[in-house]
Parts: C-alpha cells; sequence; structure tokens
C-alpha cells in the first residue's frame, strides 16, 4: 500500500501501472456526491480489471448507485498505459444505500436460477443487493446495444417485511450475503430485528428480535447457519438458523456503549472485530473466549468508520478512520502480545467512510472518502 495520496483532481485520476518491483498503485474516481456505500463485484471480467458498485449519501429521497469498471489508455509520452476508473451505468435509489453487495455466486459455474444461470459467461448478469428502506435486488449485464462498456440494468425485486402491527417499514441498517448459499440474506433493523430472506422466492424464512436496541451491523460466518450481530445495546450476539430460540452474548462493552459495525474472520471464523460508536480503536474477539477481546487495534487518531478482514489471510485485517489512515494491521503473533503498530499505512485526502477489501482480486482495497473512491494496491 502507497504512503502518500495519489495528486490531481478532475472526473477521473489514474496513476500509471509501475513494475511489479514496486507495486505501487492508486486509481481515483470522483463522484458527484459523497461515496458511502461500496462493494467490489465476485466475478472476473474480461475487458474491465474491476467491477464496483458505490452508493451516494444524500440527505433527500433521491440518491444513487454507480456502477464502475476501468479501462487502459495510452497516454500521450507515456511507455505505460493508465487505467480509468468510469461510470458504466448508474441506478436510482431511494435513500442512501446503506450497504451494498453483489452475489457471492460471481464468477461460479452453474450460477443458479438467482443469477439467471449465466454469473459464469462474461456477457452474463451479475446481482447486485442494496438496503435502505427495503432491501432491493438488481440485475447488472453488459450493453450489447452500445458496444462501448456500459452496462444495463434491471430491477429483480423489492423485498419489504412490514411488521404487522404498523403501517410502516423500519429501515434497515444492513445485511449479508450467505457465500454457501446465495439464496439466503439476512438483514438488520432498527426496530431490533434479523430477517432471513429467501432470495429465490422472494419470501421470510424466519424473523428473530436479536436485540434489545437497534441492531446496526451483522454477518455470516463461513458456512450457511451460524450469523453474528452488533446493535446499540453494546453487545455481540451470536445466532444458529438450525436454533434460534436462543442466541449467545460473546460480548459486551462496559458502559453498553453502542458497537456499529462487525466483520467474521473467514479465513479463520474464531475471530470477528468490531467497533464502538466515536471510537478510535477496532475490537478483536475470539468466539472461544468470550467476554474478553483478543486484543484491541489503538493505531487511529480519529473514529474508526470501517474495519475489513484481507480475503486470503486469516491475520491481516485492514482498519480506516476519520483520521484519514487506512492501516493494514498482522495479527500473527496477537495471543502472545499486544498488536501496537500496522505494517502499512496509507493516507488519503479525507475522513475514509468505507473501505472493502476485494475478495475475487485481495491485492486491491478499496476506500471512500468525500466524494473520491480510492482502489489501491496492497
Amino acid at each position: 500500500m502507497a504512503t502518500k495520496p495519489s495528486p490531481g483532481r478532475g472526473a477521473v485520476a489514474g496513476h500509471p501501472m509501475e513494475s511489479q518491483q514496486q507495486r505501487k498503485e492508486i486509481y481515483t474516481y470522483e463522484a458527484p456526491w459523497t461515496v458511502f456505500s461500496l462493494a467490489w463485484s465476485n466475478r472476473i471480467e474480461q475487458n474491465s480489471q474491476f467491477r464496483l458498485a458505490i452508493g451516494s449519501y444524500i440527505e433527500q429521497y433521491n440518491n444513487t448507485v454507480q456502477i464502475l469498471r476501468t479501462k487502459y489508455q495510452q497516454q500521450p509520452n507515456s511507455e505505460n498505459p493508465t487505467m480509468q476508473i468510469y461510470s458504466a451505468c448508474e441506478i436510482e435509489h431511494p435513500y442512501p444505500c446503506t450497504k451494498i453487495l453483489w452475489s457471492p455466486e460471481g464468477n461460479k459455474a452453474g450460477a443458479g436460477a438467482s443469477a439467471g444461470g449465466g454469473a459464469n459467461n462474461f456477457g452474463g448478469r451479475d446481482l447486485l443487493a442494496t438496503t435502505g428502506d427495503y432491501l432491493r435486488l438488481w440485475s447488472v449485464s453488459d450493453d450489447d446495444e452500445k458496444g462501448d462498456g456500459t452496462l444495463t440494468h434491471k430491477r429483480e425485486a423489492l423485498l419489504i417485511n412490514n411488521n404487522r402491527n404498523s403501517e410502516y417499514c423500519s429501515p434497515l441498517t444492513s445485511f449479508d450475503w450467505n457465500e454457501s448459499d446465495p439464496s439466503m440474506i439476512v438483514t438488520s433493523s432498527i426496530d431490533t430485528t434479523c430477517t432471513i430472506w429467501d432470495i429465490n422466492t422472494q419470501t421470510v424464512k424466519t424473523q428473530v428480535i436479536a436485540h434489545d436496541k437497534e441492531v446496526f451491523d451483522l454477518a455470516f460466518s463461513r458456512g450457511t447457519d451460524v450469523f453474528a450481530s452488533v446493535g446499540a445495546d453494546g453487545s455481540v450476539r451470536l445466532f444458529d438458523l438450525r436454533s434460534l430460540e436462543h442466541s449467545t452474548i460473546i460480548y459486551e462493552t462496559a458502559k453498553l456503549e453502542p458497537l456499529l459495525r462487525l466483520e467474521w474472520n473467514k479465513q479463520d471464523p474464531n475471530y470477528l472485530a468490531t467497533f464502538k460508536s466515536d471510537s478510535q480503536c477496532t475490537i478483536i474477539l475470539d468466539i472461544r473466549q468470550p467476554c474478553t477481546p483478543v486484543t484491541v487495534l489503538a493505531g487511529h487518531a480519529g473514529c474508526v468508520n470501517a474495519v475489513a478482514w484481507a480475503p486470503h489471510s486469516s491475520c491481516h485485517i485492514c482498519t480506516a478512520g476519520d483520521d484519514s489512515q487506512a492501516l493494514i494491521w498482522d495479527l500473527s503473533q496477537m495471543a502472545k502480545r499486544p498488536i501496537d503498530d500496522p505494517i502499512l499505512a496509507y493516507t488519503a485526502e479525507g475522513g475514509v467512510n468505507n473501505l472493502q477489501w476485494s475478495s475475487s482480486q485481495p491485492d486491491w482495497v478499496s476506500i471512500a472518502f468525500a466524494d473520491k473512491l480510492q482502489i489501491l494496491r496492497v
């Protein structure tokens, strides 16, 4: 990961590809609004190195999701082509997205009915889900008529689960897409519930009252049955779909301060990461040793806003916050000693709102700050 922000402004700014020995690449896309939610597609594209989705944060009803792609262009007086990021598709979205995810099926063969059976083909549809007021599913495919690298979109589903005791639908704060069973999505809400959806049938499988207050985030473990959630009551709770009558509280903050985000280590599902509201620290938990963090990462000078485990490593994690820093940590020795310093650091041009580590191309991390999306090679 580079240690300096990319210079320059404009609609799209790119850095020339450097040698593999240097491996320092930073690419910047400037959106027409503040960027909040973002997600990497899990498919490998033939004519674009990356496909990402970003969501706007505009404090009004009309918001936008952009699908970004990349292309290489030869620049004057340059030996190497430069990667450019461009908007290939825009989706009108009511209210800001609280989260965006692409189907975990990605490039798998035989993607199944939920992805139109064609996710393994370059021209096939790619499923995208968003949460806000409701859970929405979209399909994205190449615009064959134009043939200029643009994409078309279609809304596949609008999933609403109204509380029978109210005529209103409680906003959704987050969701996760089960990687082992891509027909399953679980959403969290400010009404204290988590809802498990079957997106093939577009029906609710079950709903649980998960917390005493609002649920802010959740994540599946590896496999199909276990997920965890965090919320305004300051607890981390573990659920098993095979036995939803009970949940296990594996951690509570000392003064019941709200926990905002939760990330599960998919390479070693014994470990979770979370952080408190207005906190400069990231808490690492071992579910085999509940109640006490195995380590606390305290390298930020501002509030932590996002965290992401490395998709290819069980002991690396990236954190980002209001101090404009994105930090990568090596946790391999955390059982033996405190982890005081990150192994890599990057300084952005503003407080980082969100970050994602690409699972299909794990050399790349994306961050969002102000109206910018940056893609960083790590």
